[in-house]
């Protein structure tokens, strides 16, 4: 087994058990902890509990490793490996009872800066669906024993695809101007909430293609694996002026290159 491997292995047991106490929680009810970068960005009482368990695995199974959480930051470790994770993607649809939202846990190497690193395993899992997507550099990218592959071609329609929006009300109308640049290409647009899922789905083929701007590190660290591994296409183009400009796009090939442009056009 490869290192590759083993954290895979490693990344889809903690996810599972930690998607698990996240429905649970959801069950049980949900209480606000407190907001982040805007009203509107959430985190929740389970957020921190999810990830506090998330980081007590796997400082038992590999205490050298660094961390980089969405709710308590970075620690660089003595290995070359840091776990980037979002505990629960999707806080407010979690929040709201609606069912996407996903364990994301990714291990890369290098320095814990996106750009900077290479993910070598990921896993999100979908507690409401049941779902474990995974994958391994070099391995493949796998949802119940099924090899994930991105879609091969584009219905004439159009390619369906999915976007996200900030929580910084600035940003809305740009987010707005970019989805009508990209609309012409598109037969239509989803907005789930979750970036992790909409990577997820990407590489299983549900959806041809996703871009965003502003995403974090723990937003897309895995997921990009999961795209890459079923053979689509990822970048991540980082603009060190604001991290509400850094753009991601995910998608098969066949129209990678149209939607960066169609999703850059505005970088000027």
């Amino acid at each position: 087994m490869t290192l590759a491997q083993e954290l895979e292995s490693l990344a889809m047991d903690i996810a599972r058990e930690a998607g698990e106490l996240a429905r649970e929680r959801r069950s049980e009810g949900v209480a606000i902890a407190a907001t982040k970068t805007a009203l509107a960005d959430i985190v929740t009482e389970a957020d921190r509990e999810v990830e506090k368990l998330i980081r007590a695995r796997l400082a038992d199974a590999r205490p050298g490793d660094g961390f980089l959480g969405e709710e308590t930051g970075a620690e660089r470790g003595q290995s070359d490996v840091t776990w980037v994770v979002d505990p629960i993607d999707g806080t407010v649809n979690y929040a709201y009872g609606i069912p996407a939202y996903a364990v994301s846990i990714g291990a890369v190497i290098g320095e814990p800066v996106p750009g900077e690193w290479e993910t070598v395993a990921a896993a999100v899992f979908a507690p409401s669906s049941g779902e474990l997507f995974h994958a391994a550099r070099g391995e493949g990218a796998w949802l119940h024993g099924q090899a994930l592959t991105v879609n091969a071609e584009v219905s004439a329609a159009g390619a369906l695809l999915a976007t996200g929006f900030g929580y910084d009300p600035t940003t809305h109308a740009g987010d707005l101007a970019r989805v009508g640049r990209v609309m012409p290409m598109a037969r239509d647009i989803r907005r789930g909430g979750a970036a992790s899922l909409d990577f997820a789905w990407v590489a299983s083929g549900r959806l041809d293609g996703y871009f965003e701007r502003g995403l974090a590190p723990w937003d897309h660290a895995a997921g990009s694996l999961l795209v890459t591994e079923a053979g689509g296409s990822f970048t991540f183009v980082r603009d060190d002026s604001e991290r509400s400009r850094h753009l991601t796009v995910a998608s098969t090939p066949v129209i990678f290159e149209r939607l960066v442009a169609a999703a850059l056009s505005d970088a000027a």
